[in-house]
């Protein structure tokens, strides 16, 4: 202690004691009541740093949830644009396959509309003009007529004669009935069969006496009946044709042929 303490009164010694100790005291009260607040106010800082990390983490929580939602409906909308893809050439493919078939139909339409039409022009009568007359025919009917007659003009009478016979029962009612009854007529004189030639110019004359080949009917049946030694007949026959047809080239050879009759 220093020397200037031992000179001070006891009393006072003792009160500054005292009053030093309460200095003392009161310090560290303050000091802990500091130290106190210190920790309080880095509890309530750690709590507040906590509750943000707590926040952050669900925050962030969230932002990663929310990101893989975002992924799995790019991966969703990916996938679906993969699909839209593929119907896409699907369809595409669907419309070539669609052109070809129907690149396919329309040709065979086309074909079957140009058979369809070659059909009907085989059908669609014709106009035809024989011995001075116009008429329509079927094709057909033309056909077996021009036919009958390449048969005449061949020298195939036998031939000739059936196919004119089967004309008149297959068309009863043609515009060629009094041309294929001439025709018979010569047919059958060229087979030699003078009975049927005469009966086949007769039908011709009485149905068709105006027609241009009446005349050369008339001396074609005269002529059958000279073959079959009807003189009698013959001459009567030509008598007919130079009445009946007087400037014909068939009476002017009817007269000729009575030289011939005895």
């Amino acid at each position: 202690m220093p020397a200037s303490l031992h000179r001070l009164p006891a009393a006072l010694l003792l009160a500054l004691a005292a009053g030093a100790a309460q200095a003392g005291m009161f310090d560290d009260e303050e000091a802990r009541k500091a130290i106190v607040d210190l920790r309080s106010r880095v509890a309530a800082v750690d709590d507040q740093g906590k509750a943000r990390a707590a926040e952050a983490a669900a925050a962030n929580a969230q932002l990663v949830e929310q990101l893989a939602g975002l992924r799995r409906s790019l991966l969703d909308l990916n996938n679906q644009l993969e699909a839209m893809r593929g119907e896409i050439a699907k369809l595409r493919g669907n419309d070539e396959q669609l052109a070809r078939d129907l690149g396919e139909v329309q040709k065979r339409q086309k074909d079957i509309g140009q058979s369809l039409d070659e059909r009907l022009r085989k059908l669609e009568p014709v106009k035809v003009t024989l011995d001075g007359k116009e008429f329509t025919a079927e094709q057909d009917e033309k056909r077996a007529y021009d036919d009958a007659i390449a048969a005449i003009r061949g020298g195939d009478f036998d031939r000739a004669v059936v196919m004119l016979g089967a004309f008149q029962r297959r068309y009863p009612g043609s515009a060629y009935t009094d041309s294929v009854r001439f025709w018979l007529g010569n047919a059958l004189y060229g087979k030699r069969d003078y009975r049927e030639a005469i009966a086949a110019f007769r039908a011709f004359v009485a149905g068709a006496a105006d027609h241009p080949r009446a005349p050369e009917a008339l001396l074609a049946l005269a002529n059958s009946q000279a073959e079959m030694k009807d003189a009698k007949g013959a001459r009567k026959t030509i008598d007919e044709l130079m009445k009946t047809y007087p400037q014909s080239e068939a009476a002017q050879a009817g007269k000729e042929r009575l030289a011939s009759l005895k």
